[in-house]
C-alpha cells in the first residue's frame, strides 16, 4: 500500500522547469543555451559578411563576366559573332608587345626593391621600437595617404632640375633639364621610385603588425642562444611572416600589372616620354574611348586577370600560404 502512494507521489511530481537559457525544438527536445549563442554569433559573422559578398558580386565578379562576355563578342562582324577573334587582333597590334615589354621592366624594378625593401624597413622598426621607430612609420605611411595622381605630379616637380631641390644632385648626375629626365628609357625607373614611395608605406606598417605577433620568450631564447639581430630575423622573424611576405607579392603583382596614371599624366605633361599606350592598361583606354572598341579592350582586361591569377596561384601552389598553423 505505502509503494502504491509513493508511486502516485512520483508521477505528480511536475516536470523539471525548463530554464529561461534553454528553448524546446520541434522534436521535442531542448536547444542547450551555448548552441544558441553559438548559433547567434554565426548568424552575425555571416551579417557582416553579406555586404562584402554583394560589393564583390556588383563590382568584381559581374564586370569580371561581363568583361569575358565583351571580349568574346566581335562587334566588327554583323551580328557580334562569338569567337577569339578580338584576342587575335590585339595580339597582331604593333601597340601590343611594346606595352607588355615596358610593364615588364617596370615589374622587374619594381617589384624585388619592393619586397626587399618593405621586409628590410619593417624589420629595422621592429628591431628598434622606440618613439623614433613610431616616428619613422608615421613618415613612411604619409606618402601612401596621397593620391595616385597628386603623387605622380610631386615626383614630376622633384625630377625636374630646374622646378627640384634637388636640382644640384640631378645636374651632377649629368640630368640638366626635365627633357633629359623624362625619357622613355628613364621611365621604369622612374615609375619604380614613386610606385615605391607610394605603395611601400603601407605594407611596412601591415609587415610590422605581423612582426608584433612573434613571440617574445622565443626572441628571447634565440639571444640566449647566441643569436644576433640579423640571425634572429632571418631564422626567426622572416619565416613567421612568410605569408604576409608572399601576399603583398600577390598584391603588389596584380597592382603592378594595372599601371595607368603614372605613365598617363606623365605623357600628358611632357608629351615626349612615353605614349598613349605605354601599359596595357592604356592601350585598354586607347580600345576602348579613342577607338571605340570595347571587345579589344576586354579582351586586355581579360588577358591582365589571367596573368595575375596564374601568377597568385603558382605562388599559393608552391608555397605554404593556405596551410595552417596548427598543421605546420
Amino acid at each position: 500500500m505505502s509503494q502504491r502512494v509513493n508511486m502516485q507521489a512520483v508521477s505528480s511530481v511536475p516536470p523539471a522547469p525548463i530554464g529561461l537559457g534553454s528553448k524546446v525544438d520541434l522534436q521535442g527536445g531542448v536547444t542547450p543555451p551555448r548552441r544558441r549563442r553559438r548559433e547567434r554569433r554565426d548568424l552575425a559573422s555571416s551579417l557582416f559578411v553579406v555586404p562584402y559578398v554583394l560589393l564583390l558580386l556588383a563590382f568584381g565578379i559581374g564586370p569580371t563576366f561581363y568583361a569575358l562576355y565583351e571580349s568574346l563578342v566581335d562587334e566588327r562582324t554583323e551580328g557580334g559573332g562569338l569567337g577569339l577573334q578580338n584576342f587575335g587582333r590585339l595580339l597582331d597590334d604593333f601597340r601590343f608587345w611594346p606595352s607588355v615589354t615596358h610593364v615588364a621592366i617596370f615589374m622587374g624594378i619594381w617589384l624585388p626593391v619592393m619586397v626587399v625593401g618593405v621586409v628590410v624597413l619593417a624589420l629595422l622598426l621592429h628591431e628598434k621600437q622606440s618613439r623614433f621607430s613610431g616616428a619613422m612609420r608615421l613618415i613612411f605611411f604619409l606618402p601612401a595617404a596621397v593620391t595616385g595622381s597628386a603623387s605622380v605630379i610631386l615626383w614630376y616637380f622633384m625630377l625636374t632640375p630646374e622646378l627640384s631641390p634637388f636640382g644640384p644632385a640631378l645636374r651632377s648626375m649629368g640630368f640638366e633639364t626635365g627633357s633629359d629626365v623624362f625619357v622613355s628609357g628613364n621611365l621604369p625607373w622612374v615609375f619604380a621610385v614613386i610606385a615605391f614611395t607610394t605603395g611601400a608605406g603601407q605594407w611596412i606598417i601591415i609587415m610590422f603588425g605581423a612582426l608584433q605577433n612573434v613571440p617574445d620568450d622565443l626572441m628571447e631564447s634565440a639571444r640566449l642562444d647566441g643569436c644576433g639581430p640579423l640571425r634572429i630575423a632571418l631564422w626567426i622573424k622572416l619565416p613567421l611572416v612568410r605569408k604576409y611576405v608572399w601576399y603583398m607579392v600577390i598584391m603588389s603583382i596584380s597592382v603592378g600589372l594595372q599601371i595607368f596614371v603614372e605613365p598617363h599624366l606623365i605623357y600628358s605633361v611632357t608629351n615626349t616620354a612615353g605614349s598613349p599606350w605605354w601599359s596595357p592598361n592604356q592601350l585598354s583606354y586607347e580600345y576602348a574611348f579613342t577607338d571605340g572598341d570595347f571587345g579589344g579592350a576586354a579582351a586586355i582586361s581579360v588577358l591582365l586577370l589571367l596573368v595575375a591569377t596564374l601568377a597568385a596561384v603558382a605562388l599559393i601552389v608552391f608555397t605554404d600560404f593556405f596551410e595552417s598553423e596548427a598543421k605546420a
